[in-house]
């Protein structure tokens, strides 16, 4: 999606990381370019809108609710796995299959 104007950052990267604006994953000079693009980009800013509502509304119905230790466990393991390098299991095999 692009608005077709000229923009310093290009909507197509501000959309590739808008989660990451969204949880502020990113470094405060990467926030400063991503909200000036929004208050020049109408598509961009509904479409970020769009995104900080449903995070809301997500947070608010599911927030409560506690992670099952075994399913963090995995999750984390899995996490652990993808960033020493190692080849992760695909979704019906379970981790310690690999071991």
């Amino acid at each position: 999606m692009s608005c077709g104007e000229p923009h310093e950052t290009d909507c197509s990267e501000v959309l590739d990381h808008l989660y990451e604006f969204l949880d502020r994953e990113m470094p405060d000079s990467d926030c400063t370019k991503f909200e000036t693009h929004f208050e020049e980009c109408s598509p961009c800013l509904e479409k970020y809108g769009l995104e900080q509502a449903v995070k809301k509304l997500v947070k608010r119905c599911c927030g409560h609710d506690d992670v099952p230790s075994d399913l963090r466990a995995k999750v984390m393991g899995r996490i652990e796995m993808i960033r020493a390098g190692e080849a992760v299991p695909g979704p019906d095999v379970p981790a310690t299959a690999q071991e």
